[in-house]
């Protein structure tokens, strides 16, 4: 088995290998503000992505792409098979919320309990990073900010 893990991570290099098995979970994770409120910008959206950085660190996600809008965040990261989709997306939520509005008592209550989840499997995750990167570039965006 390790010669095939060798192969295996040589070929695509992202595999993750642990004990007796080998995964690539990827999960794309989209969560807004309630009533999608534009609350997320300057100094709020910075400290934000710091915070989802930290709680990502701690739990040993790795994040593949992290973009934080106005009005929602979108995370792309490849995680372990013991954590849930679920659990990806609501601890940053309780974290970030907390820390916030704490540090920008301006904050209303932050975070929307319904949120976007998606496995990324047949997808690259260059193509997933590619998405995030080029979106505020797609013509119906620039037309519907206007």
């Amino acid at each position: 088995m390790t010669e095939v893990v060798r192969i295996v991570a040589r070929v695509t290099g992202q595999v993750q290998v642990s004990a007796g098995r080998m995964y690539e979970l990827g999960y794309r994770l989209v969560w807004w503000p309630r009533y999608q409120r534009p609350v997320l910008a300057a100094w709020v959206a910075v400290r934000c992505k710091e915070l989802i950085r930290a709680k990502a660190s701690e739990h040993n996600w790795r994040i593949v792409a992290l973009e934080i809008m106005p009005d929602h965040v979108r995370l792309f990261v490849k995680a372990h098979p013991s954590d849930s989709p679920s659990r990806i997306a609501n601890q940053p939520n309780g974290f970030t919320s907390r820390r916030l509005r704490a540090e920008f008592p301006h904050l209303p209550t932050l975070w929307s309990r319904s949120y976007s989840e998606a496995g990324v499997g047949a997808v690259s995750a260059e193509t997933v990073r590619l998405y995030c990167d080029t979106q505020n570039e797609w013509q119906w965006r620039k037309e519907r900010v206007r």
